[in-house]
């Protein structure tokens, strides 16, 4: 009888951690978990800071990982992981340790003293007249605020002495894989690269004299390597995954969340989680004439034409809490998920038009920073609870269309659009929003998951492991 061989898969994404084991024979997750991070910190920018605690991040991966069955764990073979990209997180040497037990290694930590916070995707310190005041980067990709270069290019202005505590930086994904495989130097594949801003994904090489002419500092960028490649091995046994296991280079979440879903090239994919894309996969790099739509490195030398707003299922989540805090003030505490079950509800049941028109931008864009919520056209018609609720949904999607136009799609000869993400799954005014704006049917698959997305993309790229 055959040896059983899987992958596990995990995605350590901006609220959670999901680990997966896949496999890839029968092409299914036999066993997976999910934990809360939890990690928010308060920032010294306040607002405009937006900080992780790592510890808390890998306490959460060691929490997934060690509740998988030991009898599965042991049939893993290689490892593929992702996260939330365009992040950064510093550190020096001893940021991780190994906890053991009776000679045993039981888990992985991380070192809060010898590292710093995460920074993340949707820190907005880097206001638009310091990235004016930035050398263009040489690359098809704009660099903006919560991306890797430009928070380091913050902290070189503003905290020059904190960058000199730390000796490595990466995304937190890419941590992860430096601390399973105890690599010296991080490695990156060229999607995270992508993210951080200041990379050329066509000469695959960090705009190196551009960033030296503003005296950033080089040594702490990690090196790159093609996306499905391993970055290591497995540096010791863990929670029953043999040592030596082969570990791809960190991915990016959207790209594998991409691969896990898509089923034919007429596929586009529309993902709301915290924030929303909508994607294609394409051949090369084209101008389609906006500015919101850009060309991120995929797998197989293939880009993802892709529309990526800040606003998503946060900015209905900050709606719902809104209205808990209302009622509580009147001393009628909701729960969420009751709030949630009527907004449906009666969200589905209002009038199919309504003069109200919402513009969603709680936390900007990255095409225009300074953008808030706006809401115009209010009258005695449309002030009912569902009507301002469908408008804000609608709003989402308009946003997206805006950004990303169902020409686009067609001219690509996208046929569907396939959903993905539990804000869009478990909200069905959004789903009615997508088909009224793109003239295209909404479908789910048994896609969608970044982690399966990390484990499929680490057997299908890989080439054998490394030395």
């Amino acid at each position: 009888m055959a040896e059983k061989a899987f992958t596990l898969g995990i995605d350590i994404g901006t609220t959670s951690v999901k680990a997966c084991v896949y496999d890839p024979k029968l092409k299914e997750i036999v066993a997976k978990q999910t934990k809360d991070t939890a990690a928010n910190i308060p920032s010294d920018q306040g607002i405009e800071g937006n900080k992780q605690d790592v510890p808390k991040i890998v306490s959460a991966l060691h929490y997934c990982v060690s509740r998988l069955p030991r009898d599965v764990l042991r049939h893993v073979i290689n490892i593929g992981i992702c996260g939330q990209m365009h992040g950064v997180v510093l550190w020096r040497d001893g940021a991780w340790e190994k906890v053991e037990k009776d000679d045993v290694v039981i888990r992985f930590e991380a070192v809060r003293n010898n590292m710093s916070a995460l920074y993340t995707w949707q820190d907005t310190r880097c206001k638009p007249e310091f990235l004016e005041s930035l050398p263009k980067p040489d690359s098809h990709l704009k660099c903006f605020s919560g991306y890797g270069c430009a928070t380091l290019l913050w902290m070189l202005k503003y905290k020059p002495e904190k960058l000199k505590n730390y000796t490595y930086a990466a995304t937190v994904q890419d941590f992860v894989v430096s601390m399973l495989c105890g690599l010296k130097k991080p490695i990156m594949s060229d999607q995270n690269a992508a993210s951080w801003g200041y990379y050329n994904t066509e000469s695959n090489e960090w705009n190196i004299e551009i960033l030296n002419s503003v005296n950033f500092p080089i040594s702490l960028l990690p090196e790159v390597i093609r996306s499905g490649l391993y970055a290591g091995k497995l540096n010791s046994s863990w929670s029953g995954i043999p040592e030596g296991t082969p570990i791809g280079a960190a991915l990016g979440d959207l790209q594998c969340s991409i691969l896990a879903t898509l089923e034919s090239e007429q596929d586009a994919v529309l993902n709301i989680s915290t924030s929303a894309q909508l994607a294609i996969v394409v051949k090369d790099i084209s101008d389609l004439g906006y500015s919101t739509i850009e060309h991120l490195p995929y797998f197989n030398n293939n880009y993802l034409v892709a529309a990526a707003s800040l606003n998503g299922g946060n900015v209905l989540a900050t709606f719902v809490k809104m209205l808990q805090q209302w009622m509580l003030e009147f001393g009628f505490p909701i729960p969420q998920s009751k709030v949630w079950e009527k907004l449906i509800s009666i969200g589905l049941e209002a009038p199919t038009s309504t003069s109200m028109k919402i513009s969603p931008h709680l936390l900007g864009e990255r095409h225009m920073p300074s953008a808030k919520v706006t809401v115009e056209n209010i009258d005695l018609s449309n002030i009912q609870l569902g009507q301002v609720f469908k408008s804000l949904c609608n709003s989402l999607i308009e946003n997206l269309h805006n950004m990303m136009p169902k020409d686009i799609l067609l001219n690509a000869k996208i046929k569907r659009i396939v959903g993905n993400g539990s804000g869009l799954s478990r909200n069905a005014v959004l789903q009615r929003a997508v088909e009224h704006y793109y003239s295209l049917p909404l479908e789910f698959t048994c896609g969608g998951d970044a982690a399966k997305g990390a484990a499929i993309a680490v057997i299908q790229n890989n080439c054998p492991g490394p030395n």
